[in-house]
């Protein structure tokens, strides 16, 4: 029978979805998921196990995710913002010691980028450190590392933006020199290499996500990737209620004396299972999620070699408007996993993004900004305590100026043509309007 409904579901996938819209005919958005009749037909057959929390499937995707990153341990969790909170929060165990990050201490960051890789600095009451970008590359501008250092600072958290990846080789450097934690966004960027290594193995601790915009997607779904065994039984503990048991869940007794624990206050003997290390979290994910990655997995080179080509094909194409708009330049040493195509304005246009965005949306291309351009603009930081280095300029400049459109691998030649059209017609329009 389940062969039966894997035939019907891979049939009803060929028969009714449908592929990206045409130009003018639909619209183009900046990202989407791409999805076969293997990837339903795998997610379907985690629903007719009904075991809907994490199960095979998630245990058979830590284990084959190691092939794509090169990292010994793969933790997945719910999302790519959990996937930060967890890497972030397990650094303020008391397992780490004189390591352990305190209320108070610093964590230098980049001050353009998406919230939620700096989210989990305040809500670990730690004081973010945010130092300007690079135009062009879009990453943090590592020359600004030294100025930012204190006599608090615990760690660095910089995400490699849009695919593109930052300075590992200066940043792990200077993290190595003042033994300071290293942790890596790569919610953009999976597939990225710099110097021929894959980005999330450089730092201690690795981030990723599988929202439907990223490299592949499980819908919702990331992973906390670490080469540490310790800091792996930490990431656990955080992600599952912030229990000290290792057992899997719906597993007794892997420890082999279950009640014979004597922990600080607790009774001698109390259940492991219900000893708590930590102030943790649920931010497990479930094992349809997980298929659906599973089946995914398989298609990520090929899905980074279509974004690179996409990226590049537009890239060839811009060249004629560089006297108006910065194009995006690969971080040296770096090969990238290209998320978008960031582009930002240049006099005399600098100023009218609304007007070019609005435009290129009217003609069914979709736009992002760089995400939420300087931090400490945004609202929510208001009433928040952080460091300013210098004045970030470039940050402010990305607010302004800076944005995206898709390079994704729903998208064809002739989808990337037409996108190329509508921005130079945006482009000379902006250049005629007052």
């Amino acid at each position: 029978m389940r062969d039966k409904i894997a035939s019907l579901v891979r049939e009803y996938f060929r028969t009714q979805v449908h592929s990206v819209p045409e130009p003018r005919e639909g619209y183009l958005p900046v990202a989407g998921k791409v999805i076969d009749e293997e990837d339903l037909a795998m997610l379907v057959d985690s629903c007719l196990d009904m075991h809907f929390t994490s199960g095979r499937f998630a245990h058979q995707f830590e284990k084959d995710f190691y092939r794509c990153s090169d990292v010994r341990f793969c933790c997945l969790v719910n999302s790519g913002s959990s996937a930060n909170l967890v890497a972030l929060s397990s650094l303020s165990s008391p397992i780490l010691r004189e390591r352990r990050i305190t209320p108070g201490d610093e964590i230098i960051t980049v001050g353009a980028g998406f919230p939620t890789t700096v989210n989990p600095i305040i809500q670990n009451q730690w004081v973010p450190v945010f130092i300007d970008v690079k135009l062009g590359t879009y990453q943090a501008d590592c020359s600004l590392l030294d100025e930012a250092l204190s006599n608090r600072t615990k760690a660095v958290i910089f995400a490699h933006t849009l695919g593109n990846t930052f300075d590992l080789k200066k940043t792990k450097h200077f993290c190595e020199r003042h033994n300071l934690w290293l942790i890596e966004d790569c919610c953009d960027s999976l597939g990225a290499e710099y110097q021929g290594q894959k980005v999330g193995t450089f730092g201690d601790i690795a981030t990723v996500s599988f929202y439907p915009a990223h490299q592949i997607t499980m819908g919702e779904g990331g992973a906390v990737l670490t080469k540490s065994a310790r800091l792996k039984r930490i990431i656990e503990s955080f992600r599952d209620w912030g229990r000290d048991c290792w057992c899997e869940p719906g597993k007794d007794n892997t420890c082999g004396k279950r009640f014979e624990w004597d922990l600080g206050d607790m009774p001698k003997g109390y259940d492991h299972k219900y000893i708590y290390s930590h102030v943790g979290y649920n931010l497990k994910l479930t094992d349809m999620q997980a298929a659906l990655g599973l089946s995914q997995l398989n298609k990520l080179e090929t899905f980074v070699k279509k974004r690179r080509y996409n990226f590049n094909l537009l890239n060839s194409h811009l060249r004629g408007l560089e006297e108006f708009i910065v194009l995006p330049e690969e971080t040296p040493l770096a090969k990238a996993s290209w998320f978008g195509f960031p582009i930002t304005l240049k006099m005399p246009i600098s100023g009218k993004r609304t007007q070019l965005v609005r435009f290129l949306e009217e003609n069914g291309i979709g736009t992002r900004n760089i995400f939420a351009g300087n931090l400490t603009r945004q609202p929510a930081y208001r009433d928040v305590k952080f460091r300013v280095i210098g004045c970030l300029t470039n940050c402010d400049r990305v607010m302004v100026d800076s944005f995206w459109v898709g390079v994704y691998p729903g998208l064809e030649d002739r989808h990337i043509q037409y996108i190329s059209e509508k921005i130079y017609e945006g482009v000379e329009l902006a250049k005629t309007s007052e």
